[in-house]
């Protein structure tokens, strides 16, 4: 059993330098976004901090909730009330920090999101997705094995559990991809400039179908909330081994 505790901090500081969190603009401020307790027993991992993931947290005795998407976003209406208010009085009333990290969790190298969706779907990484600015998340690569499209999104549909929405050809074959986690559709003009076969990403939009189709360009709509999985679980794992503190991830289900 772990029974490790560290400083909140001391664990601040060390994911601020892990996540190079002071390199990457950001939406949002990534780092401590509600204090809570000063020593850190207990953390709860999850995607986004919504209201079921507090809960979850609150039952499970956590003191801390690490998440890639919290709160305070860019253009957001500052105001206190609704759903903010309901969220904000749990964590206060339980004493329990949120911690997020945006744009630093996608793209780190190893435990980052795109990093993280490479392994699961056995992806070769060979570039990032901008080769002019690595800070830009999304990254290239192969295919384990050349596939045909139709059997790349069955492959895609079973390493995520998630059906994805594909455009494009199912008999054409796919050995080279683009990928970015989350909402990341505005990306496809770099991936076809890359000229790869297909591109991956969480959403789509209405624009993004018309330019996969007359660019030749396979698009894969994998879920947003499935795409980006991996990175605060692997992010978790990560804390437990180097701190010996128990972390527990908490996956709240999202068909988006």
């Amino acid at each position: 059993m772990l029974d490790g505790a560290i400083e909140r901090q001391q664990l601040l500081t060390y994911l601020d330098q892990l996540l190079q969190n002071r390199q990457i603009r950001d939406y949002c401020p990534n780092g401590l976004q509600v204090e809570g307790r000063d020593r850190i027993q207990h953390i709860v991992t999850g995607v986004t901090a919504n209201q079921a993931l507090i809960d979850e947290a609150i039952a499970l005795g956590a003191d801390t909730l690490l998440v890639h998407h919290g709160y305070f976003w860019k253009g957001e209406n500052a105001c206190v009330t609704g759903i903010k208010r309901e969220r904000l009085k749990a964590l206060l009333a339980h004493d329990i920090n949120l911690i997020a990290y945006h744009l630093p969790l996608d793209v780190h190298p190893e435990l980052g999101n795109n990093a993280q969706l490479a392994d699961i779907l056995e992806l070769t990484v060979t570039d990032a997705i901008d080769p002019l600015d690595h800070t830009t998340p999304g990254l290239i690569g192969r295919l384990s094995k050349p596939m045909a499209a139709a059997e790349f999104a069955q492959w895609i549909g079973e390493c995520l559990d998630r059906t994805p929405l594909h455009i494009g050809e199912d008999e054409d074959i796919i050995e080279t991809v683009a990928w970015c986690t989350g909402g990341a559709q505005g990306y496809l003009q770099l991936a076809v400039d890359a000229g790869v076969d297909a591109y991956i990403t969480g959403e789509i939009n209405e624009p993004a179908v018309h330019l996969a189709r007359e660019t030749g360009t396979h698009f894969y709509s994998a879920g947003h909330h499935a795409t980006e999985r991996y990175g605060v679980l692997a992010l978790g794992q990560h804390l437990e081994t180097e701190f010996g503190i128990k972390v527990t991830f908490v996956d709240i289900d999202n068909p988006v």
